[in-house]
This record gives structure tokens, C-alpha cells and sequence, in this order.
């Protein structure tokens, strides 16, 4: 059986390795952020169902994060964890029902005192109260909320306004609006936030004819029976089966209605759910390309660090789901792709566990400034050694995570925290809401799972029963409790468990 794995001596593998040197200039930043976007979507990740050829670029032009994990996996606690570096807990961002009353800084408040030009344009998802809107921005515009496919509404320093439009160029031309208008002489920091390719995944029709139903391979894991894992986990409202004709956009054949046809319907759902979400993809994926157009031809594309990613995972039919929120790696992982060609060598692939929370201390670093000091309540650790090529043999190889949105009205996903690292996963379902926005009253029974990701790395098998494991269990258990202890995260000790203050109008 394994071993507890122990902070890893290799780092990441890089195709032109050499030595981080300091920047002659401060750095310019683009920050692209998509919503849903799994990292087996990319064919730069393998990706055996589309091609992304903007960000296969990326990749093959700079530096592949194989293992970035979010530390909540739903859209407003990850946003908040990648502004502040810090879990939801400090936050106080847990749930989508949460609002970001800015309690603790972001890294473009800093960027901006440090002089830099910023700028977010599209989804914030944050909440829309005057608590909550944007700061330390130059200039803004949002989505309310999720937002909308076409002529959305967005909100912004004079008011709101509807723009007339697909979201996903909407988002890009107010971006390159904003470059074609910058200060030539000052550093900027621009983030590209994306509705794409969140539900309900309205393509554009110029991507009409790609991936036709019925041509998307099926995930191997697709027809997992669920067995042996927890019981809360068997009854989350994600089968594929649960998509509705809003997602899937066409007329269910009368030939598969009936229980006796759920997998029949359910492998016909997925065509069509993965047709749309596809071909939104393919638009933040032009998006990319635009941009990196413009930063060449103003001759600054050098001196850019160019970063795309996603604020969580998803499930693409993996496992019979769709939707995130549970700690299986589909929804855990987070794709990023960086491109800086001053500081990164093309081809580098880090492999190190890094989380959400390390973001904004990368990027403090990235432009010559002090993460601890200029953000104090800051809890990752800044990876851009990692990006320079270079390996740091004490880099915790775990991260820690926790689910506060239980029982939720619409997926039932239930409350857990729990700790992944390269060779186990352990996860502990406390079924409990403890008063956080959107989670239900009701209380389940605490279940624990145990995954052996070198045996087992589809997570298929629970072991946490199996005689077989209880070294390891222990072992994991105790990793659990330690991280919790370090991030100032208290355990479940049940119902008398203190409640949080969250700050809950949006």
C-alpha cells in the first residue's frame, strides 16, 4: 500500500531550464479567467474531445500547470481565493449566495497603488452591492450576477448599461478597447473574465457544424455505478440524465422517455450538452488569440506575463455528471497556462501542487513586490520560481479543500473538506450547513472517502472501509487536521460546530 507522500524534491521539467533573473521592467499582466472550464477541454492537456489552438500556444510557449487544484469548486469561492489568496474561510466568500465585501485586500488594489493601469472586464460574480463592486480598478465593466449570453447587461463606474453583443467578444473588445488606450509608459494589469463556458452554454452561431452530436467521445468513466462511494455522493442531482432542455436545446425523442431509457436519454443529453459547451469554448479560445495579436503588434508581448485558467473544473460527462462542486478531480482541477517570454521557457511543465490561494502572490511577485507585505492575510505561497524553470524542493506537495454550500436547492451537493495529494485523496462529507448562504438545514450522517490515485487515478474505488487502508486513513485524517490548523480552518465537531458571520446580500 502507498505511503503518505512527503513534500517532492522535483519540481517541474522545462524543455530550456535556466536561472530566474530579475525583470529590467516591471511586467505587464493579462489575466484571462473562464468560468467551467475543465483541463481536459484543452488539447494542450489532451484533450480528446476538441483543439484549443490559442492555448495549446500558451503552453507550448510558456509553462503548463499539471496540478492546480481550486480550494472550494464553485464560482464565487474560487474568484475571491484567486483575488485575496485566501480560503474561503478568511474571506468570507464560501457559497454563490456569498458576497466579497472586500474585508481583505486583492492584488489589483496593489497593482494599482504600485502604479499599474487595471482593468476587469465580464463576469465578477461577486455580488453587485456597493460592498461588493469592483476596487482598484482604473476601469470596469460587469455581468450582474452570472450575466447573459447576448446583449448583456453590465455594470460599471457610471451605471448600467445593456451591450449589444456576444458576451465572450463583448468581454474581448472592451479589453482591447482598454490596451489601445493605456498608458504606453506605465505597467498594466488587465483581467479578461469570461462568462464561458458556464451554463447555459449559448454557443455563438459561427460555431455552428463543430462538434456535432454524436461525434464527442464518451469520458471512460462515463457509466460509473456510483458503488461503494458515500451515499450523499450517489444522491447529488448532477447525472447527466438531470439536464434539462434549456441545456440541451432540442426536442427528446419520445422513444427515450421512460426509466428503462435513462442511459439511452442520458448518452443523447450529453451529445448536446457537450456540443454547446464546446463551442464555447472555442470562443474564449479565439479570445486568446485576439489578444495575443494586439500585444505583438505593440510590441509589448515580451515583457506581458500572459496567464489563462478557469475558477474551477467540471465534469464533462465524467463519472455520469455535469456541474462541479465535489473534490473528484474533474471538478478540482483548475487548467492554467502561462506565456511570458522575458521569464518563462517555452515548454515548461510544473507538476507541483499549487492551489487558487497561491495566484495573487505569484502575481505580486511576478511584478517585484512582497506578497506578505502587501498582502498580510494572504495564505499561498508565490510559484514563480516554478515558472522560471527553477525546482524548490520544499514545496508542500498537498492542498487543502472545503465545500461549505450544503445541500444546495438545486444540485443537493454536500457539505466536505478534505486533503489531495499526489498518490491519495481523503474526503470527509460533514453533511452539514452550518448557517453558510444557499445550504439547507437538513444534517446527514458524517462519511469519510479514500482514493489511491496511483492505483485508482479515475477515483472509482473508495478504500476508506477496506482493512487494507487504515494506515493510510489514520495517516490522512492527521494530514487533514494539520492543514486545517495551519489555515485557521476549524474542523466539523458537529452541529454545535461555530457558526461563520457571512455577509450574504448580493
Amino acid at each position: 500500500m502507498p505511503d503518505i507522500p512527503r513534500p517532492s524534491t522535483a519540481g517541474p521539467s522545462a524543455a530550456r531550464p535556466r536561472a530566474a533573473s530579475p525583470c529590467a521592467t516591471r511586467p505587464n499582466i493579462v489575466f484571462i479567467l473562464s468560468d467551467d472550464h475543465a483541463a481536459h477541454s484543452i488539447s494542450a492537456y489532451g484533450s480528446r474531445v476538441n483543439t484549443t489552438p490559442h492555448m495549446d500556444r500558451l503552453a507550448a510557449e510558456g509553462a503548463r500547470m499539471d496540478a492546480l487544484y481550486c480550494t472550494n469548486s464553485i464560482c464565487t469561492p474560487s474568484r475571491a481565493s484567486i483575488l485575496t489568496g485566501t480560503y474561503s474561510h478568511i474571506n468570507r466568500a464560501p457559497s454563490i449566495y456569498s458576497v466579497f465585501d472586500h474585508r481583505v485586500r486583492t492584488f489589483p488594489e496593489v497593482l494599482q497603488e504600485q502604479g499599474y493601469q487595471t482593468a476587469v472586464f465580464g463576469k465578477w460574480h461577486l455580488g453587485t452591492t456597493p460592498e461588493a463592486l469592483p476596487r482598484g480598478f482604473d476601469d470596469w465593466r460587469i455581468f450582474p450576477n452570472q450575466g447573459d449570453y447576448w446583449d448583456p447587461e453590465m455594470i460599471g463606474p457610471e451605471g448600467r448599461e445593456q451591450v449589444e453583443g456576444y458576451a465572450t467578444d463583448v468581454v474581448t473588445q472592451q479589453s482591447l478597447d482598454f490596451l489601445s488606450r493605456r498608458d504606453p509608459e506605465r505597467p498594466f494589469c488587465l483581467l479578461v473574465h469570461h462568462k464561458a463556458p458556464h451554463r447555459p452554454w449559448i454557443p455563438h452561431p459561427r460555431y455552428a457544424g463543430r462538434y456535432a452530436e454524436g461525434t464527442i467521445p464518451e469520458p471512460e468513466t462515463m457509466w460509473d455505478e456510483h458503488e461503494g462511494r458515500a451515499q450523499v455522493v450517489q444522491q447529488v442531482r448532477m447525472q447527466l440524465d438531470d439536464l434539462t432542455p434549456t441545456d440541451y436545446k432540442d426536442q427528446l425523442p419520445t422513444q427515450l422517455e421512460g426509466e428503462e431509457h435513462r442511459r439511452e436519454r442520458a448518452a443523447w443529453k450529453y451529445q448536446r450538452y457537450m456540443r454547446d459547451y464546446l463551442r464555447c469554448v472555442q470562443a474564449v479560445d479565439d479570445s486568446i488569440g485576439q489578444l495575443l495579436e494586439h500585444l505583438e503588434d505593440a510590441g509589448v508581448a515580451e515583457n506581458t506575463l500572459f496567464i489563462y485558467t478557469s475558477d474551477q473544473g467540471f465534469f464533462l460527462g465524467d463519472h455520469g455528471w455535469f456541474d462541479k462542486r465535489l473534490m473528484l478531480d474533474e471538478s478540482l482541477t483548475m487548467p492554467m497556462l502561462a506565456r511570458w517570454p522575458a521569464q518563462i521557457p517555452a515548454g515548461t511543465r510544473i507538476t507541483d501542487t499549487l492551489s487558487n490561494v497561491d495566484i495573487a502572490a505569484t502575481l505580486l511577485e511576478a511584478a517585484g513586490l512582497d506578497p506578505s507585505a502587501e498582502l498580510p492575510d494572504q495564505q499561498g505561497r508565490s510559484f514563480l520560481r516554478q515558472l522560471h524553470g527553477t525546482e524548490v524542493p520544499d514545496w508542500r506537495q498537498a492542498v487543502y479543500y472545503r465545500y461549505w454550500e450544503h445541500d444546495d436547492p438545486e444540485h443537493h451537493a454536500p457539505a466536505h473538506y478534505g486533503v489531495r495529494t499526489p498518490e491519495l485523496k481523503y474526503i470527509r462529507y460533514y453533511n452539514d450547513g452550518l448557517g453558510t448562504p444557499g445550504s439547507s438545514d437538513r444534517i446527514m450522517p458524517i462519511e469519510d472517502e479514500l482514493y489511491d490515485l496511483v492505483a485508482d487515478p479515475r477515483e472509482m474505488i473508495n478504500v476508506a472501509a477496506d482493512p487494507a487502508y487504515a494506515e493510510q486513513l489514520a495517516a490522512m485524517q492527521q494530514l487533514t487536521a494539520q492543514m486545517q490548523a495551519e489555515v485557521g480552518d476549524a474542523p466539523y465537531e458537529g452541529p454545535d460546530t461555530p457558526r461563520l458571520e457571512w455577509p450574504t446580500a448580493r
